[in-house]
C-alpha cells in the first residue's frame, strides 16, 4: 500500500484524541535577518519533533537533526548560512551548541555535527545571539559549579568569558552591528524580576536598568530585542512599571526611554519590524491574543486582523507583511500571514476540531478567577470532570487549541482549566500573589472554582479528576494532600513531590526561583519548603494516584518522585507510577499517546462508571 493510502486506513481507525497528538504540527517558522527566504523551523511530522531547514525560494525542506528524544532549540546565523542546535542527553537540558551547514553536509560527510564552540563544556543553556559574519557570537551558560557565565565568541573561535554570577542571568541580544550586549540578570537575588544590564563584547559596561532597585515594589524587565539597523543603539524593553507587563524603547547610548503608554488592557510584549520603523505589538487579554502595528513616528495604533483565539507566536517580514502562529480550543494550530498566504501547509494527518471553551468568573479569596470551561457537545451535568491545573505557575491557560484537554472532553468529560494567582496575563499582583505561600494559593482559586462548578451543576462532585503537568503535577499531588475530600482522582505529570529534594537536585536556575518563591532554601525556611511540599501531606491523600516521571528530569527530578512514590506504597495506597526515558516532558508522538492513553485507562478506572 502507498504512502498516502496508508495515512488514510489509519486515520479511519484511529479515534479523534489520538488524531490530534499525531497530525502534522509545525512552529513559527524563524527567517534569517540577512536571508529571509531561509527559515528554520520544528515539526512532528515524521513521529519526533525534530528541526527543518527551509528554503523558501525553492520550497525545498530538509530535516536538520535526527535524535532519539527529538529537538526543538536551534537557531539561524543572520546570513542564513548556519543552524545551531542545541545537543543535551535523553532529554536533560545539559549539553552543547552544535552547528551545520543550513544546506546541509557534502556529500560523503559522516559523524555528528561538529560542537559550535569546541572550547565550552556542557551546561544548561541561558541564551544564546549569533553575530553577523565576522562579528560575534555570544552564548550563556547555566551550571551548578559556575552559576551563570556569557561568553563572547570571535573570529578565530575562541571562547572568552565577559560576565559570571552566582545568581541567575542570560543572554538578551546581540545588537545588529554586535557592538552591544544586552544581559538580564538577577543579581539582586529575585529570579522573579530581572534587570538589565548592557555591556560591550569585552565585558565593560555601557549601561544598567534596574526596576527593583530602591522601590518598594518588585518590578521585573526583560529584553525584547535591540533595533534592527546599523548603529542604532535603541533596545526595546518588557517592563511592568503600571502593573503589567508592556514595551518601552530605551537608548542605551544616551539613557533616553521613549514610554509607549499603549491603551490595550492586559499584557503587551512587541518586536521590532524589519526596518526599525515600526513595532509589532502581541497583546494578550483574559486568555486570548491579538496583534496590533505601533508606528514609532506618528505614534499610530492599528489593530491587524487576527481570528478570535489565541496567537502564541508573530513576526513582521521585510515585505511588510506578518506571519502569525494561532489557535483556538476549538480549531486547530495554523501559521497563517496577513498577506493571505499559506505559510507551511504540513502533509500527513489533519487535526480533528474540538470544542469550544467558555469563560467562567469566580469571586476567590484574593479577586475574581477566570477559568476556561470545556464539555461535550450538547451534554448536560452533571458531569464527570477534569480540573486540568496549568503549569509554569507564571504562565496561563488560553484559548488555544490543545490536544490533551480534547481527549477528556472526546470521553464524556467536561474541562476546566483555572488561571490561579500566578497566573500570568492578569497583572502584576495576581502573578506574584502566591510568593511565601506557595501551592497553597493557586489552590485555594481552584477550590473556589472546584465549589463552582459543583454548585452549578456542571461537575459531578464524585468524579472529579485532578491532573496537570510540571507545575500543574505539583499542584494536582498538593491538592490531593491538602484537600483529600474534594477529588475523587488524581494525575500528576512530571511533579514536583518533594520540594527538599527536588531542591538539591533541580538545575541552578530553578534552585534561584525556589529561593525567591519561598524566602530562602529549605535549611533557612524549612516551615515553609515543609508547608508547600506534597511530601507532607502525602499520608492525607485518600485518592488513588496516578504519577508519571521522566527519569531524565532536571526540573522534577526522579529522586524526589521516588521519594513520594515510595511513601504511598509504604501504606498501600491506590496509585501507579509510570517511569520514562526523556526529560520534563517527551517530544516523541509515540510516547505522549502511550501517556495520555494510561491516563485515560486510570481515571476509566477508578471513577464511578
Amino acid at each position: 500500500m502507498s504512502e498516502s493510502g496508508r495515512a488514510m486506513d489509519v486515520g479511519v481507525s484511529m479515534p479523534d484524541w489520538e488524531k490530534r497528538f499525531r497530525a502534522a504540527r509545525v512552529s513559527l517558522p524563524e527567517w534569517a535577518e540577512d536571508a529571509p527566504q531561509r527559515s528554520l523551523f520544528a515539526s512532528n511530522a515524521t513521529g519526533t519533533f525534530e528541526l527543518y531547514a527551509w528554503d523558501r525560494d525553492s520550497g525545498s525542506q530538509r530535516k536538520v537533526t535526527e535524535r532519539a528524544n527529538g529537538t526543538t532549540d536551534g537557531a539561524l546565523s543572520p546570513d542564513g548560512e548556519w543552524i545551531w542546535w542545541f545537543d543535551d542527553k535523553d532529554g536533560d537540558e545539559f549539553g552543547i551548541w552544535r552547528r551545520q551547514p543550513f544546506a546541509g553536509h557534502p556529500e560523503g560527510h559522516t559523524g555528528p555535527d561538529a560542537p559550535a564552540v569546541p572550547g565550552l563544556d556542557a551546561s544548561y543553556p541561558a541564551g544564546l545571539a549569533i553575530g553577523r559574519a565576522g562579528g560575534p557570537v555570544v552564548v550563556g551558560r547555566s551550571t551548578d559549579d559556575d552559576g551563570s557565565t556569557i561568553h563572547v565568541v570571535g573570529a578565530d573561535g575562541t571562547p572568552v568569558e565577559v560576565y559570571r554570577h552566582r545568581q541567575s542571568a542570560g543572554v538578551g541580544d546581540l545588537s545588529y552591528d554586535g557592538t552591544l550586549i544586552a544581559v538580564e540578570h538577577t543579581e539582586h537575588g529575585d529570579a522573579m524580576h530581572a534587570a538589565l544590564r548592557v555591556i560591550r563584547p569585552d565585558g565593560t559596561t555601557v549601561a544598567e536598568l534596574d526596576d527593583t532597585a530602591g522601590g518598594t515594589e518588585e518590578l521585573g524587565l526583560e529584553v525584547l530585542g535591540f533595533a534592527p539597523v546599523t548603529g542604532d543603539t535603541r533596545l526595546l524593553v518588557g517592563h511592568q512599571r503600571r502593573g503589567r507587563w508592556e514595551p518601552m524603547v530605551w537608548d542605551v547610548a544616551t539613557g533616553r526611554e521613549h514610554d509607549l503608554s499603549l491603551d490595550l488592557p492586559g499584557d503587551v510584549s512587541a518586536e521590532w519590524y524589519p526596518d526599525g520603523s515600526a513595532l509589532l505589538v502581541v497583546h494578550g487579554f483574559e486568555a486570548r491574543s491579538d496583534l496590533w502595528r505601533y508606528d514609532l513616528g506618528t505614534g499610530a495604533l492599528e489593530r491587524i486582523a487576527t481570528p478570535r483565539g489565541t496567537v502564541s507566536g508573530a513576526t513582521a517580514r521585510p515585505d511588510g507583511s506578518v506571519e502569525y502562529l494561532w489557535s483556538s480550543a476549538a480549531e486547530p494550530q495554523a501559521v497563517r500571514s496577513t498577506s493571505g498566504a499559506v505559510v507551511l501547509d504540513p502533509p500527513g494527518l489533519r487535526a480533528p476540531a474540538s470544542v469550544p471553551v467558555e469563560d467562567v468568573w469566580v469571586e476567590g479569596p484574593g479577586g475574581r478567577i477566570h477559568a476556561l470551561v470545556q464539555k461535550p457537545a450538547g451534554a448536560t451535568g452533571p458531569l464527570p470532570t477534569v480540573f486540568d491545573i496549568h503549569g509554569g505557575p507564571t504562565w496561563h491557560d488560553s484559548d488555544a487549541f490543545a490536544a490533551a484537554p480534547a481527549a477528556w472532553v472526546d470521553h464524556g468529560y467536561a474541562v476546566v482549566r483555572v488561571n490561579y494567582r500566578g497566573s500570568t496575563g492578569y497583572g502584576r499582583e495576581w502573578t506574584d500573589a502566591l510568593k511565601h505561600r506557595v501551592g497553597l494559593i493557586e489552590l485555594e482559586d481552584v477550590a473556589a472554582v472546584r465549589e463552582w462548578a459543583v454548585a452549578s451543576g456542571l461537575a459531578d462532585p464524585d468524579r472529579l479528576v485532578l491532573t496537570g503537568g510540571s507545575w500543574g503535577g505539583y499542584l494536582t499531588l498538593l491538592g490531593l494532600g491538602t484537600q483529600p475530600d474534594a477529588w475523587s482522582v488524581g494525575i500528576a505529570a512530571v511533579p514536583v513531590a518533594d520540594y527538599v529534594t527536588a531542591y538539591h537536585d533541580e538545575m541552578e536556575a530553578l534552585k534561584a526561583m525556589d529561593r525567591t518563591l519561598l524566602g530562602g532554601t529549605p535549611e533557612e525556611v524549612p516551615e515553609r519548603f515543609a508547608a508547600s511540599s506534597p511530601l507532607t501531606y502525602v499520608d492525607a491523600v485518600k485518592a488513588p494516584v496516578y504519577v508519571s516521571a521522566g527519569v531524565n528530569d532536571p526540573r522534577c527530578p526522579i529522586r524526589q518522585v521516588d521519594n513520594y512514590v515510595d511513601r504511598l506504597r509504604a501504606r498501600d495506597a491506590v496509585h501507579e507510577v509510570y517511569r520514562y526515558d526523556a526529560g520534563h516532558g517527551s517530544l516523541v508522538v509515540d510516547e505522549r499517546v502511550k501517556q495520555v492513553g494510561l491516563e485515560l485507562d486510570f481515571a476509566r478506572a477508578h471513577l464511578r462508571p
